[in-house]
């Protein structure tokens, strides 16, 4: 599957594709709709995003240290809500449990697509009250999905905001999870 990497190669494609149906545009007419297409304003700002993230690869590969998403951690009270909550309502799966000894505080991983999160029982781990700002794509169906569960503590509304659309959903331990589908600028 293509990325946004792959614009030129993209732009290229669809030039032939044209010409072949006796459309003709300039390559850097193709060039800026390939952009349009990946949610960039404009070839500019795609090409800087692809030459800022090869710069960041060549200095991992340079130095060793390269960066990825960080995990929330989420202090919860209540296994079973927080099952429903995490599992049930936002459908991520749990991919592992860990108890230092039986009765002691559950730590557990949740995962919904690129998407980590961290729940704990331990007191020391977070603080209730946290606010975690997680990324995404497909915002309108993943809102739709949650409004067809019609789960009785939670009904997000789908928010326009100047960086984009977001879903803010709050856990039943005051902890505030805001989904956002950014726009590329």
């Amino acid at each position: 599957m293509r990325s946004f990497h792959n614009a030129k190669t993209m732009a290229k494609t669809l030039r032939e594709e044209l010409a072949a149906k006796s459309l003709d545009i300039s390559h850097d007419q193709a060039l800026e709709l390939v952009a349009r297409m990946f949610g960039f304003a404009d070839w500019n700002t795609h090409a800087a995003r692809i030459a800022a993230e090869e710069a960041e690869a060549k200095a991992a590969r340079k130095t060793g240290v390269r960066f990825k998403p960080a995990i929330p951690i989420i202090r919860f009270f209540d296994e079973a809500k927080a099952r429903e909550f995490y599992v049930g309502f936002l459908g991520f799966a749990v991919d592992w449990e860990h108890r230092f000894h039986p009765g002691a505080p559950l730590y557990m991983q949740l995962s919904r697509g690129d998407l980590l999160i961290h729940l704990s029982e331990h007191h020391g781990d977070a603080s209730p009250g946290a606010n975690c700002f997680c990324r995404m794509e497909g915002i309108e169906a993943f809102h739709a999905e949650l409004l067809a569960k019609n789960y009785r503590s939670n009904r997000p509304g789908l928010e326009k905001a100047d960086w984009g659309l977001e879903v803010t959903v709050h856990d039943p331990f005051g902890n505030r999870i805001r989904f956002c589908e950014q726009r590329h600028s």
